[in-house]
C-alpha cells in the first residue's frame, strides 16, 4: 500500500494549512470544469456542486491514499458523480428557474466575454467525453492521469479523445493539421 504525501497525511489528521493548500490547488480549476460542463438542472449552480464535493471529500478523505496531485482526481471524480446526481434529480424535476427570467440586453460585451463564449461554443459543438477531456487537459490544466481519474476512463481513452477532440476543433476554425494559419 502506497504512503500518502505529507499534504494528504496532514489533511487526513485535520490540518487547515493542509485544506487550504489542497483548496488553492484545486478549486479554481474545479468551478471552471464544473461550468463548462452542460447542466440540466436550473437550480444547481457550478458553485453548489463545487462547495458538496469538497464537503465530501473532507468527510472521506480517510477513504483516500495518494498524492495531492492525485487528490484532484478523486475531487474531480466526487463531483462528476455529484452532477451526474444532479442532471438526474433535474431531469425527474424538468425545472429551469432560470428560463422564466426575461434578461435586459447588455451594451457590447467585452472581448474576453466574447473570446469565452467563442470557447463555450465550440466545445458544445464536441461530443460529451471529448469535451470533457480537452476542457480538463487544455482548458483547466489537468494531466493525463488526473483527467483519466475524474472522469472514470483509462489513460488512453483520454489520449483519443484528445485527439479526436482536438482534430475536431481545427476542422471547425479550418485549420489543416501541420500547417501555420
Amino acid at each position: 500500500m502506497r504512503a500518502d504525501d505529507p499534504t494528504v497525511a496532514a489533511a487526513k489528521q485535520g490540518d487547515a494549512d493542509a485544506w487550504r493548500e489542497l483548496y488553492r490547488a484545486h478549486a479554481g480549476r474545479l468551478l471552471v470544469w464544473l461550468g463548462r460542463r452542460p447542466h440540466t438542472d436550473g437550480a444547481v449552480a457550478a458553485e453548489d456542486l463545487a462547495a458538496e464535493a469538497w464537503l465530501t471529500a473532507a468527510s472521506k478523505v480517510t477513504d483516500f491514499t495518494g498524492s495531492a496531485d492525485e487528490f484532484a482526481g478523486w475531487l474531480f471524480g466526487i463531483s462528476r458523480n455529484l452532477e451526474a446526481n444532479a442532471r438526474r434529480r433535474g431531469n425527474r424535476r424538468r425545472t429551469s428557474p432560470l428560463a422564466e427570467v426575461e434578461s435586459e440586453p447588455v451594451p457590447g460585451p467585452e472581448p474576453a466575454y466574447v473570446a469565452q463564449d467563442w470557447v463555450r461554443s465550440a466545445l458544445a459543438g464536441l461530443p460529451d467525453r471529448e469535451r470533457d477531456v480537452v476542457t480538463c487537459l487544455d482548458v483547466i490544466g489537468l494531466d493525463v492521469p488526473t483527467t483519466a481519474s475524474a472522469l472514470g476512463i483509462s489513460h488512453v481513452a483520454v489520449r483519443v479523445a484528445r485527439h479526436r477532440g482536438l482534430k475536431r476543433l481545427r476542422g471547425q476554425v479550418g485549420l489543416t493539421p501541420g500547417v501555420a494559419g
